[in-house]
């Protein structure tokens, strides 16, 4: 969310939609951050696909709809179309449920900037470069957490809806295109938190919550609660909610995250323990700074599991994308709040104790 005046700086970049790209290793066409991250299968190859975000000059302006592709086995990078509004959007998510890629939500920014959450949800088809809506959400949310189970059903766990954060935890069946609400989040409501799945088992970590109201304005601060939720098998309405441990560093906002079924544990990377706008500067005047922290919950222990830091410090991300024991970052902030078009990759290592 962004709540301070920004100078304008405007950035202009004439990329054809569809276009195929040069092949430069691990990197986006351009530098991307806040945009919403997944991946499908595409004739048999692992494909990324980044959608939307914030580029370089960081104001509204500078706010994108359009969308990459790179394929991880022939590093080939490609310019999608914009999304079908043609409005950039920031904190959307994406997510893959049977191979279909659905783009979720996220905010748009005016001149004035003042914000407003969307409420579509859109799928991109790869075979033609085109996009279609297929439903909207009943109460729009942004920098959300969106976890899919048994390839049917998208949960929406908390996150913004215009000018406060909700506890709802909206569902969207895809099998018979209706919605229903869950249980909602018992924690504080939340935006910019990260979350994970594995079989019915979701955790919920950090993100920022509103602590107070001073003269009607909104201060608000990190929060360190992280929640396990046990989706009941029989009835996909029914979470048990319990506060678990929390991990063992400060409260980490806009954190990549993912659940991994084959290591039964759902994990976390980078982010910044200084909630900020959309620039990158903190609401508390500061610059923020990325992390290069990688940890995770394991869930045969139940214990959190301190891996060794990742190769590069960055946050603002909206998705951590795993692929055979490979872990991808696309775009994000690095230094200095610069705009990244780095695509990490990188493995889990046991951290050495000292």
């Amino acid at each position: 969310m962004n709540k301070n005046t920004i100078c304008t700086i405007v950035f202009i970049f004439l990329i054809t939609a569809g276009q195929k790209l040069p092949a430069k290793e691990n990197y986006l066409p351009i530098a991307v951050s806040n945009n919403a991250v997944t991946s499908a299968i595409i004739n048999d190859q692992k494909v990324l696909f980044s959608f939307s975000g914030l580029t370089k000059g960081k104001t509204y302006k500078d706010i994108i709809s359009l969308g990459f592709s790179f394929n991880t086995q022939t590093k080939e990078t490609k310019t999608l179309a914009k999304l079908p509004d043609g409005l950039g959007r920031l904190a959307s998510i994406a997510v893959t449920i049977n191979n279909r890629i659905l783009v979720i939500g996220g905010y748009t920014v005016d001149k004035d900037h003042s914000e407003k959450s969307t409420a579509e949800i859109i799928e991109y088809l790869p075979e033609s470069n085109s996009y279609k809506i297929i439903t909207k959400m009943p109460v729009p949310v942004d920098d959300t957490v969106a976890l899919t189970y048994k390839n049917r059903y998208l949960y929406l766990i908390s996150g913004w809806f215009d000018v406060d954060n909700v506890s709802l935890v909206q569902v969207y069946d895809l099998k018979k295109n209706i919605w229903f609400n869950a249980t909602p989040f018992p924690g504080a409501p939340v935006f910019g938190h990260a979350g994970g799945i594995v079989k019915n088992k979701m955790l919920i970590a950090d993100g920022v919550q509103v602590i107070k109201r001073i003269e009607g304005k909104r201060v608000y601060g990190a929060s360190d609660e992280n929640w396990m939720g046990t989706i009941d098998q029989a009835d996909p309405q029914t979470i048990n909610w319990i506060k678990i441990k929390k991990h063992p560093f400060k409260p980490h906002y806009r954190m990549a995250s993912v659940g991994i079924d084959q290591k039964n544990l759902i994990l976390f990377a980078g982010g910044s323990d200084n909630p900020y706008n959309f620039n990158g500067i903190g609401y508390d005047g500061n610059p923020s700074r990325p992390s290069s922290k990688l940890f995770g919950y394991d869930l045969n222990s139940n214990r959190w599991k301190i891996f060794k830091d990742k190769p590069m410090a960055s946050m603002d991300h909206r998705g951590l994308i795993e692929d055979n024991n490979d872990f991808y970052i696309v775009g994000g902030m690095g230094e200095e709040q610069s705009i990244l078009s780095d695509i990490q990759i990188f493995k889990l290592e046991k951290r050495k104790q000292k």
